[in-house]
This record gives structure tokens, C-alpha cells and sequence, in this order.
């Protein structure tokens, strides 16, 4: 039997020991940090060491790192990168700028004890993206989205930082934000499927998250995080078999407890849940639906074998080379 069906957070820079007993005993697969739990390089050292020895083994420690406003390191310690679109706009040569930002972010992380970064972000932006995610995004073509998002997660990789792909199947063609409502989508079944190639073609990848987005072509009444139809999608049209988890559970766009969203999340069809904002009231309460078991256990034993290792790659070197790309 595998580990709790969930990853968790802690509340600030430093695991407290009532958090610790509760990771001992919740066993969660993963953590995910957070700007909360960011102070400086020591700190973050010392705060995943913690958590990995809370639950007895080298746990995934994850973070969004994407770059733009999703970026949890901030200098002046930690390098600042443009938004994702941005910085494709300008550059003369994206794909290798792609490959490089993720080498160099995966540097960072790695550094850190930290080995999974939630990216590459394969969304497609659309004229009416919403703010909140449209300059996350790589592009407004699947077919060039999948081959950066490609690149991003080589760089990574190059640096010992496995991915997360998001947000199957699909959250461009969202006008809300999904932190505070749920957004529809009216687009016909034939437009959602430009809006999977990117997925399909990154289907190999051993971790994804869900959006929390309804398409009322495939689901009218639930969002893809609680689709059972949706999550047939992915796993037989899209063709992903590796670690499915929700996007975040506390986030707005979604309603009921705590407790149902997680438990709505995995008889869709989701592995884990993702729970981050580190309150240890919600996160006893979605420890109740207990372990992985069966493919889900499979597919998180596969994830947790797939993080790659440090490929002793030159940073000073790459790094230079970034700035010429991208200055």
C-alpha cells in the first residue's frame, strides 16, 4: 500500500512539531512549498530535509516556479525570469531560451533539495485568457506550446528537477480565474482537442494537474478536478498514464468541504490531491481518504523513480548564454 493521497504544505519557514507528528502519521506523498516558506537557501535546505525525515524517505518536495508572477524564489537571492510569454515574444530563438530557463530554474531548485517544479505550463492562450494566466502560457499555437513546453522540461530535467504538466485538460480557454470562481467553457469538442495536442504530445511525462474548469462539451455539470469524464479524456484521448493530481482543493472554484473536494477529486479519477495552504485542520480532514492503492500507487512509485538526477551541467556558462538570448 502506498502513501497518504495527497500533498501537503506547512505554514511557515520552519516545520513545527506539531506539523511533523501530523506528516508522521498522515504519511502524504509530496510537499509544496510556498513564498510562506521561503526565507533563504539554509532555511529551505534544512525546512525540506525536515519534512523528508517526517515521513521516513525522500519524499517529492514540489514548487511553482514557473517564472513571471508565479515565481516562489525571488531575487535578490534567486533569479527573476519574465513571464513565460513574455519572454518567448522576445527572444530570437525561443526553444533554446526555454531549454535554459528550465536548466537554470532546476539549478536553483536543486540546490535547494527541491526536485519537482509545477511546469511546463502547456495551456494554450487565447485573445480572451484570462489575466491571471495568459502570459504564464507559451504561446497561442498547440504545436509550438508543445514543443517549448518540451524544452522546458529537458532543461529541468538537465538540472535534476523533474515536471508537472498543467492544466489537463486544458485552461486557456478560461475568462475567469479559478482561484475565485469556476470557469466555463462553451467551445465545441473539435476546438477543446487543439487545446489537448499539447498534452498529448507531452503524454509521456510521468506527472500532471488538472484544471479547475468546466467543458460543458465533454461535462456540463462538473469541472475536469471532479470529471469522471474529463478524466477519461486524459487518461484515453490524451493518453496520459502517470501521476494525476488535482490542482489545488482550497482554491474557490470549487465548493463544498474540504473533505468532499478531495474525496469528489479521487473518484474522478485523480491519484492525489493537492491541498496548499498549509492549514492543518483542512489537511486532517482530507488525510480521511486514506492511501493510495492499485494504479494510483503504481503511477506514484513510477513518478517518484522518474525524478531525474543532476546531469553536472555548466551554469555560468548557460547562464550567459540566457542573457544573450533574452536581454
Amino acid at each position: 500500500m502506498g502513501q497518504g493521497a495527497y500533498i501537503f504544505g506547512c505554514l511557515g519557514p520552519v516545520l513545527t512539531s506539531k506539523e511533523a507528528a501530523f506528516f508522521r502519521d498522515a504519511d502524504p506523498w509530496g510537499f509544496i512549498l510556498f513564498a510562506r516558506n521561503i526565507q533563504s537557501a539554509p532555511q529551505i535546505i534544512r525546512l525540506c530535509a525536515d519534512l523528508r525525515e517526517a515521513v521516513g524517505w525522500h519524499a517529492p518536495i514540489l514548487i511553482d516556479q514557473e517564472g513571471g508572477r508565479v515565481q516562489r524564489l525571488r531575487g535578490p537571492q534567486w533569479q527573476e525570469h519574465q513571464p513565460p510569454l513574455d519572454m518567448v515574444t522576445a527572444t530570437s530563438d525561443p526553444e533554446r531560451a526555454m531549454w535554459l530557463r528550465g536548466a537554470l530554474i532546476g539549478a536553483e531548485l536543486s540546490e535547494l533539495g527541491i526536485d519537482v517544479n509545477c511546469a511546463p505550463l502547456l495551456d494554450v492562450a487565447q485573445p480572451d485568457t484570462h489575466p491571471f494566466l495568459y502570459n504564464r502560457c507559451y504561446g497561442t499555437d498547440p504545436e509550438k506550446v508543445a514543443v517549448l513546453g518540451r524544452a522546458h522540461v529537458d532543461g529541468m530535467a538537465a538540472a535534476g528537477v523533474a515536471p508537472v504538466m498543467k492544466h489537463l485538460p486544458g485552461h486557456g480557454r478560461g475568462t475567469s480565474d479559478s482561484h475565485l470562481e469556476l470557469p466555463r467553457v462553451s467551445a465545441s469538442r473539435a476546438e477543446l482537442d487543439d487545446d489537448f495536442a499539447p498534452f498529448r504530445a507531452l503524454s509521456d511525462l510521468s506527472m500532471a494537474m488538472t484544471a479547475h474548469i468546466v467543458m460543458e462539451a465533454i461535462d456540463p455539470q462538473a469541472c475536469a478536478t471532479h470529471s469522471p469524464a474529463v478524466i477519461a479524456v486524459i487518461r484515453e484521448d490524451i493518453g496520459f498514464d502517470g501521476l494525476l493530481m488535482s490542482d489545488d482543493v482550497s482554491m474557490e472554484a470549487l465548493d463544498g468541504t474540504i473533505l468532499s473536494r478531495a474525496e469528489k477529486s479521487i473518484a474522478a479519477g485523480c491519484d492525489l490531491v493537492l491541498h496548499c495552504n498549509g492549514d492543518l485542520g483542512e489537511m486532517a480532514a482530507i488525510a480521511k481518504i486514506g492511501k493510495m492503492t492499485g494504479p494510483a500507487h503504481e503511477r506514484s512509485d513510477r513518478a517518484a523513480t522518474a525524478r531525474p538526477k543532476p546531469q553536472g551541467i555548466d551554469i555560468p556558462a548557460l547562464a550567459a548564454e540566457f542573457d544573450r538570448l533574452t536581454r
